[in-house]
């Protein structure tokens, strides 16, 4: 845990930021899996965490921006619990150790939101993203299950993303450990592929990294050799030669935060001659994001240099053909990056994104609705502070191609007879997380092996 004082330094930052009425933070429940006492691993609010550090199940809090009170709400536990779960610190002492005074029983916290209600105080909380939440919120406030998101407090959420979004020195010391971490990881699944082995060897052999460090998986992992499907969970594929494994990992440290990084490599020790040709063009994307990070340049930017960075590569090797900038505008590099360059991170590998990317990503801007654009979680202007991923990739989706083809979509921009033959190749990404700096940009952690020679000096 940080000092009691960065949480107090941050509630008061919080307060500052909204005027009046009561601000409501509702801690997460343990999730059974099958049945009351066999739980998911626990894993906090990030808001609660952010603001009063407690990493226990079944508290709430508030903070009174009227009477200036700020309350944790919750159970002391019974020797029934003690049996089970050993001596445990009680509410009062947790709540001192993050400079809260005043702890209260659970059951007192309808009273005092019926009080502040019927007062004529607006009670502020943070859209819900877990049905507990939502229920919670019917009991305590009367509000229809359906209207939860549209009637929760957009200023409370400004408030919160204004300060989460800005990382103090103490959250990046602790980010870059979470992404050394998951440096690590990323090197002992390198190492180990082998043709016969499964995709699940891989990614055990990943998580074991995670939890020998003191920490979890901070999502979970993408190990595959379908690396077109961008978000594939899936495990049991053999690995063969001629393949490639596309793997997305990382660590959650103890306090939570996160890191996230992506690696392409081959199950043999070299990548194939055409595996190579596209893997640079990733990588040149990639570096071309990099070199436009800086304060003040909106993130869309940064994006859409990757974008035309690929489509010059592509066009390189007769996938694409005619004038970069107009095959971006056409959004004809889409069809092979669909996704978008980076999100935020922080204490959520997507950080806050329970907040709404309009918010977080977008400082309040309508999102795109464009095929491609609309996938690009951060878009705003950059700022000191900010933590974000850097990540564009290739992909060969097929079902993509044949609807494009059957529609005769950009056939100006994309040679389709080629793109063919490139059907069962799957798909490439490196990813690194970025901290803005005041005159421009670090890459956070260790070195992560991205380039062909230290990918293939690790498959030796």
């Amino acid at each position: 845990m940080f000092p009691a004082s960065t949480y107090i330094k941050r509630r008061k930052s919080l307060k500052e930021s909204v005027k009046s009425g009561v601000l409501l933070f509702l801690g997460n429940e343990e999730s059974p899996m099958n049945y009351l006492d066999n739980t998911y691993h626990f894993r906090q609010d990030s808001s609660f965490l952010y603001f009063f550090g407690l990493n226990y199940a079944g508290l709430a809090a508030i903070i009174d921006l009227d009477e200036d009170k700020e309350i944790v709400f919750g159970n002391d536990l019974t020797v029934d619990d003690i049996i089970w779960m050993g001596t445990q610190p009680t509410l009062k002492e947790r709540g001192q150790s993050y400079g809260i005074q005043d702890v209260r029983p659970m059951a007192q916290l309808d009273a005092y939101l019926s009080k502040s209600q019927q007062s004529g105080r607006q009670i502020h909380f943070l859209p819900p993203y877990r049905s507990e939440s939502i229920i919670k919120l019917y009991h305590l406030l009367n509000i229809e299950p359906s209207k939860t998101k549209e009637l929760s407090s957009v200023e409370f959420v400004l408030g919160v993303v204004n300060l989460r979004n800005h990382k103090s020195t103490e959250e990046i010391i602790e980010i870059e450990k979470a992404v050394d971490i998951s440096v690590d990881m990323h090197v002992a699944a390198i190492k180990l592929a082998r043709a016969g082995m499964k995709e699940s060897e891989l990614a055990a052999a990943a998580q074991q990294v995670a939890v020998a460090a003191g920490g979890q998986i901070s999502f979970p992992i993408i190990m595959t050799i379908n690396g077109q499907t961008l978000h594939n969970h899936y495990h049991g594929n053999t690995l063969k030669s001629g393949d490639m494994v596309l793997c997305d990992c990382g660590a959650e440290t103890d306090l939570n935060y996160s890191g996230d990084l992506s690696s392409t490599f081959p199950v043999d020790h070299h990548f194939t001659p055409i595996q190579k040709q596209i893997y640079e063009v990733t990588l040149r994307a990639h570096e071309s994001a990099l070199a436009k990070l800086a304060p003040g340049v909106p993130f869309r930017d940064v994006h859409l240099a990757a974008c035309r960075e690929t489509v010059v590569g592509l066009s390189e090797l007769g996938l694409m053909k005619g004038d970069p900038d107009e095959a971006v505008q056409a959004g004809a590099h889409a069809m092979f990056f669909p996704c978008g360059t980076g999100h935020m991170m922080g204490m959520d590998v997507h950080d806050m994104e329970d907040l709404g990317e309009v918010y977080v990503g977008y400082d309040g801007e309508p999102k795109s609705t464009v095929f491609g654009l609309k996938s690009l979680r951060l878009a705003r202007p950059l700022e000191p502070g900010f933590v974000a991923t850097i990540e564009p990739g290739v992909y060969f989706i097929p079902e993509l191609i044949d609807l494009w083809r059957s529609e005769n979509k950009c056939t100006d921009f994309i040679n389709f007879n080629e793109v063919e033959k490139f059907k069962s190749f799957s798909g490439i990404r490196n990813e690194e997380d970025v901290l803005i700096t005041p005159d421009g940009y670090r890459v956070l952690g260790k070195r992560k092996p991205k380039t062909i020679e230290e990918i293939e000096a690790l498959r030796k």
